[in-house]
This record gives C-alpha cells, sequence and structure tokens, in this order.
C-alpha cells in the first residue's frame, strides 16, 4: 500500500510490487505528453551538464569530465576564439519496447556542453584528448614561464 491514498495520480497500492511503496511524488507525470505515464520522459531531460573538474600543474592544466556510458565518438572536444576550451557531446536515450513498463526514469540524456575560458599561458594548439572508462580526459599544455634575465654588473670604484 503506498504511503497516499491512490485517488492521488492513480498509483497502485499493491503489497506484491515493491515499487508501489514509493512516496508520492507531486510532480509525476509534470510536462509529459497526456496518456503517457508509464513511458520514459524523452523531452523532460533535454539537456544536461556533466561534472567536470579542472586542476593544474606547473606543465599542464588538466580537465576530467565524467561520461558514463559515452563512446569517444559521441563527444567533442573543441577550442574556440583561441581560448575557450569546449566539452560537448550527446547522450542518447537508449531503445525501448512498446511493451516496456516504465517506473522510474532518472539517468539524464540529452545533449551536453561544458565550456572553460582558458588562462593566457595555455597552448591551445598542443591540446589533447583521451576517454577511458567513461572519463574524458583533456590536457592543455602551459606555456613554460619566462624567468627574468638577471644580469651582474660590476660596480667600479
Amino acid at each position: 500500500m503506498s504511503l497516499i491514498p491512490s485517488i492521488f495520480g492513480g498509483r497502485r497500492t499493491n503489497v506484491f510490487d515493491p515499487f508501489s511503496l514509493d512516496v508520492w511524488d507531486p510532480f509525476e507525470g509534470f510536462m509529459r505528453p497526456s496518456g503517457l505515464a508509464n513511458a520514459p520522459a524523452k523531452d523532460v531531460a533535454a539537456f544536461t551538464n556533466p561534472k567536470v573538474d579542472w586542476s593544474e600543474t606547473p606543465e599542464v592544466h588538466v580537465f576530467k569530465a565524467d561520461l558514463p556510458g559515452l563512446k569517444k565518438e559521441e563527444v567533442k572536444v573543441e577550442v574556440e576564439d583561441g581560448n575557450i576550451l569546449q566539452i560537448s557531446g550527446e547522450r542518447s536515450s537508449e531503445d525501448e519496447e512498446k511493451s516496456d513498463k516504465w517506473h522510474r526514469v532518472e539517468r539524464s540524456r540529452g545533449k551536453f556542453m561544458r565550456r572553460f575560458r582558458l588562462p593566457e599561458n595555455a597552448k591551445v594548439e598542443e591540446v589533447k584528448a583521451c576517454m577511458e572508462n567513461g572519463v574524458l580526459s583533456v590536457t592543455v599544455p602551459k606555456v613554460p614561464e619566462r624567468k627574468p634575465e638577471v644580469k651582474s654588473i660590476d660596480i667600479s670604484g
């Protein structure tokens, strides 16, 4: 039996259905096409952003983005306007059968894009990216810092 009576949203109250014991969701079915209460919300999660870590060492800037389930062909890494690093792509929905009954659709899908303004010391022509185990790593080398030339002057006298 559910926690809220079935008059709110027509939930099933079956003690043998483990999903009927969920807490009532007041937004259930919100912004879904009518008549598709059990279908996944394809158009609702249209734009999601992956989590990205940006670290800096004395030699490089390193960006790591969590992109589970994506192939490298589904991700783009670009440098725009000489100093904007852009990571974009699309996480497409899985094929579904008409007979499938959906209980939850929580994994995000759709297009994503993250942009980062690179510092002036970034060598944008030498950016490298690799993808392993669902983690995209982008390495941006830095221009080595110039150490000031020190010229010793003899003191006469």
